[in-house]
């Protein structure tokens, strides 16, 4: 462990032992260089239960009372970073080609199914939103799932409320047409319209327990999420996705992930883009 004043003493033997846990319980792998990242987020926790040690907070975990405590180590430990249209190539192929392309395809049905695993604050659902806004009459039924493992960013992400530093990237028309003022007194944060809302439905999901959602979906997000779990897992995930997704559906990865070892029931469609295979 790197030797540095710090408020709790922080044995490599709390380290390891705690990634052990983030692995149980998320499915998450912590390496090595991870851990003044979890120094930092879980002496937060120490500090909000009045508990003195990395070794009382360990104890907390493992005890019977574990249960009331769970959700909040998960919270503290899930990555969660996202942005409002995130790797816009995904955004502009959904857009332009996707979506009217399963227009054609559901034209009898006229629905479409999409989820969006990992949502974090929701910034990609609701850049899913605004998409299939744009494109697909508002006759169709359309739903959006967002799951995410952490209830604190699920909440946000059903608030719909952001900072507007947020959305200074996004594109004014975009956010004039999409967004507007939370409250009169209030010109530091935005709210997403109410019919982008209408189409999301945010639940709390562990990608590694059961699923309920029956299928089939056309497409599925599941962007940088994948790059955290190992190769058995990985493998077990995309294999999921696949017995969920319709004929033809779509699976959009992060940038730094790819299919290659991981399954052959995809091939690739576009930049980290896949499409199900015919089997």
């Amino acid at each position: 462990m790197p030797h540095q004043k710090r408020e709790f003493s922080f044995a490599r033997k709390d380290f390891n032992r705690l990634c052990e846990l983030v692995n149980e319980h998320t499915g998450i792998q912590l390496g090595d260089g991870k851990e003044d990242m979890l120094y930092g987020r879980i002496s937060r926790r120490l500090r909000q239960l009045g508990l003195p040690s990395f070794a009382a907070y360990i104890q907390l975990l493992e005890s019977d009372r574990a249960e009331e405590e769970i959700e909040d180590f998960v919270n503290a430990v899930t990555t969660n970073l996202t942005s409002f249209f995130r790797e816009k190539h995904h955004f502009d192929y959904l857009r332009d080609s996707l979506l009217p392309e399963l227009m054609r395809r559901n034209r009898v049905s006229h629905r479409i199914r999409i989820w969006s695993a990992g949502c974090s604050t929701g910034e990609e659902p609701y850049s899913i939103a605004m998409m299939v806004a744009e494109v697909v009459p508002k006759d169709w039924d359309v739903k959006i799932l967002a799951t995410d493992l952490d209830t604190d960013v699920l909440a946000h992400g059903e608030r719909g409320v952001y900072d507007i530093g947020r959305v200074e990237s996004v594109d004014k028309a975009t956010v004039k047409r999409w967004f507007m003022k939370n409250r009169k007194d209030d010109p530091t944060h935005v709210k997403v319209r109410p019919e982008l809302q209408r189409l999301i439905h945010f639940r709390q999901l562990n990608l590694l327990q059961p699923w309920p959602m029956k299928g089939p979906l056309d497409i599925i997000f599941c962007r940088n999420v994948i790059i955290y779990f190992d190769v058995p897992t990985k493998q077990m995930l995309v294999n999921r996705y696949a017995d969920l997704l319709g004929e033809g559906g779509h699976l959009f990865l992060g940038h730094s992930e790819a299919m290659h070892n991981i399954s052959n029931r995809f091939t690739l469609s576009g930049k980290s883009v896949y499409i199900k295979a015919n089997q």
